[in-house]
């Protein structure tokens, strides 16, 4: 089992993303003692993974074989269902219900869109098949399981080819046991099938949603399986000999073997330990309003995080139709923290679009062949190209080194294909490409605050990842922000949050129940068996350490469609609890839509468990402190993003800078995986805990 009770543990995180993989070596509680960059191998995302854990243990001057936690994150089921490289599945839902895909939601995301282009649910009707049975809301079974239909089923499976099975039947989540009797029996027909069932993997009412859900779940598995296999093996011969933790959406840790039972929770799993780092750092500077801005080289992920904790949710929208419009893509419903994610980054390559408009994203150029700069293949600019030409990335130092630069490929591709165009030079295009995607990136953050109900003008925005310190300032410029904070080691921001991940495991299950007239007695046996379930998974990855427990109810007015999250005591429940939630709904429904409705019945429809390892408190560190101006010994001639036009910019290390040091914009903080840009309108100086904060001053700094 994991230690995490030895202070000179040694843990591992690794993060494959899109473009790059990203691998941490941590000592002890919070002691970074290396971190690079790899390029991510697609052909076998191990390989750079494997290329990044040998690094960091030669800079720690350690063997692999002296790890004693491992947690890892991974793009690879995100991208599988995005790019739709899963298996053949076909689904199983009970009779008469066959069409539940094509119905949906019976309404259009776009009403008056003649052109409008459904999401694609992985299933066609040709492969959707039925059976006959019948389970009530309450669980009784009206139909028994038709079991003589099985040797019909099995044949119609075999001739659509399907590779993986993702059952649903109706009201299953209230009962699973024609779920589990269909599956059982298949797999005795057809051992080597996949197969997934809706009352294992997001047990709650709502058909469209639970076999979406199921759906995506079983196309994902199979590839999912055999990834984590070859990856464990791959670890296992380089000395690894401790558990391998997986990373989940939710912003916890699960084991391999929960990980490939239920593969739809490791989808935004890397996006999630960046928020997880962003809410420590805020609880760690006192922070209670934060702005989390992750930019990679192949997306930009924003998270609002409030008193040290990312926002969450039940549900999210997978490879939407229609970018930004909610209802265009896959409905998916597990635990998982609330973030808008779009196709911006490094790797976004630009253009001219037919109508003579620069365009930049979201199609990326990723790793292979990566920018024109990187010298591998790649013939058309992206933003990476464009940050060269502007002067803000430095060849000689970047990526450690490991990766040579070519500036005049990226001034060749931006002229050929954006400049000659629109009768621009390399830097007025490299600028054009610039101004965009930083706007892209503020007009996610405003839209995604305004469907929060929030305000980004007052928070702090913590910038991360290999290219948000550097587009930082411009995107916070434009979205209202005036105060940014960068963490230690940000390039590898997500893999050193997966470090401060609790392991832990998350349980929906449906129940209707009127509040006042609910059977308590029977929600008790619920709740027990839903905490020894969730409890049983996390101890897999838990080894000694402490555990905490949950507990909560989903709350609403009777006839309402949507439902509001309760915290509830970690006990039995009790008649007079009653009373207690009552006034708890009202009081959060008051906070959502101003206030209550009087004389309404309030219901419940799921209820939930979370079991996690507990992590201490952290603690804030001290405020104040005095400034002081630090001599700049060396400039670099950069594009002003305020202006336009050519000035000198301080180009400092950020290792020779110390708390209370300070530097008027504009500058370049260099360190060795990623490059701070300070605007000329912006300050930045050091904390008394390492984080760089950029604070737009108007003049600069004075």
């Amino acid at each position: 089992m994991t230690d995490f009770s030895g202070a000179k543990a040694l843990r591992l995180a690794i993060d494959i993303g899109g473009t790059f993989t990203d691998t941490v070596l941590l000592e002890g509680e919070d002691t970074i003692l290396a971190s690079t960059k790899t390029l991510t191998s697609h052909a076998n995302p191990a390989d750079g993974a494997m290329e990044g854990a040998r690094r960091v243990a030669s800079m720690a001057d350690c063997s692999l074989s002296q790890i004693t936690g491992f947690i890892h994150g991974t793009t690879l089921a995100t991208n599988a269902l995005i790019e739709r490289r899963g298996a053949i599945v076909a689904t199983i839902s009970t009779e008469g219900f066959r069409d539940i895909l094509d119905i949906g939601y019976e309404r259009r995301y776009s009403q008056y869109d003649i052109n409008l282009e459904k999401p694609d649910l992985l299933v066609p009707r040709e492969r959707s098949f039925t059976i006959r049975e019948r389970m009530s809301a309450e669980g009784d079974i009206l139909v028994p399981l038709d079991e003589t239909a099985i040797d019909t089923l099995v044949a119609q499976i075999d001739a659509s080819g399907a590779e993986a099975i993702a059952i649903c039947l109706i009201h299953a989540y209230a009962n699973p046991a024609h779920e589990i009797c269909l599956r059982d029996l298949l797999t005795e027909h057809r051992p080597d099938l996949k197969i997934s069932i809706s009352s294992a993997v997001s047990p709650e009412a709502r058909e469209f949603d639970r076999l979406c859900t199921t759906v995506a779940n079983a196309y994902i598995q199979p590839l999912m399986e055999s990834y984590l296999a070859r990856f464990v093996v791959h670890f296992e011969a380089l000395g690894v000999s401790c558990p391998i933790l997986m990373m989940t959406a939710g912003g916890g840790m699960c084991t391999v073997q929960t990980a490939v039972r239920f593969p739809i929770r490791l989808v935004e799993s890397g996006p999630a330990g960046g928020a997880i780092l962003a809410a420590r750092i805020a609880a760690r500077a006192g922070l209670d309003e934060v702005l989390s801005f992750d930019v990679g080289g192949t997306t930009a992920k924003l998270c609002l995080i409030g008193n040290a904790r990312p926002h969450t949710s039940r549900s999210f929208e997978i490879a939407r139709a229609a970018r930004f419009i909610k209802g265009s893509g896959m409905p998916v419903r597990i635990p998982v923290i609330e973030m808008i994610e779009i196709g911006a980054g490094g790797g976004s390559i630009a253009g001219v679009d037919r109508l003579g408009r620069l365009t930049v994203g979201p199609k990326s150029a990723g790793s292979e062949p990566g920018p024109v700069a990187f010298m591998r293949g790649g013939t058309e600019p992206t933003v990476t190209d464009s940050d060269i030409t502007l002067g803000y990335i430095t060849p000689e130092i970047f990526a450690e080194g490991h990766i040579e630069l070519n500036p005049e490929s990226s001034i060749e591709a931006l002229t050929r294909v954006i400049g000659a165009k629109l009768d621009l030079d390399a830097v007025g295009s490299a600028d054009g490409v610039s101004r965009i995607v930083d706007e892209s990136m503020a007009s996610a953050g405003r839209m995604h605050a305004v469907e929060s109900g929030k305000d980004l003008g007052p928070r702090t925005m913590i910038a991360f990842g290999g290219n948000g310190p550097l587009h930082a300032t411009r995107v916070a410029r434009s979205a209202g922000v005036s105060r940014i904070m960068i963490p230690p080691n940000p390039s590898v921001g997500s893999a050193v949050g997966f470090l401060f991940a609790p392991v832990s495991f998350e349980i929906v299950r449906s129940r209707y129940a009127l509040l006042d007239s609910m059977d308590v007695g029977g929600i008790n046996v619920l709740f027990d068996d839903m905490v020894s379930e969730a409890q049983a998974v996390v101890a897999q990855g838990a080894g000694n350490a402490e555990i905490e427990v949950q507990r909560a109810a989903f709350m609403r007015y009777s006839g309402q469609g949507h439902e509001i999250e309760i915290a509830l005591p970690n006990r039995q429940l009790l008649h007079l609890d009653v009373t207690t939630l009552t006034a708890a709904f009202e009081e959060e429904y008051r906070k959502k839509f101003s206030r209550p409705v009087p004389g309404m019945k309030i219901e419940i429809l799921n209820w939930s468990v979370r079991v996690a390892t507990k992590h201490e408190d952290v603690q804030s560190a001290p405020k104040a402190l005095a400034l002081t101006k630090f001599a700049v010994s060396e400039t670099r001639v950069i594009s002003c993003d305020v202006d336009g036009t050519s000035k000198e910019a301080a180009f400092v290390a950020r290792a020779d800078l110390f708390p209370g040091d300070h530097i008027a914009g504009p500058a370049l903080i260099h360190e060795p995986q990623t490059t701070t840009l300070v605007s000329a309108d912006f300050s930045a100086h050091v904390d008394a805990i390492g984080n760089l904060v950029l604070i737009q001053d108007q003049k600069g700094g004075a």
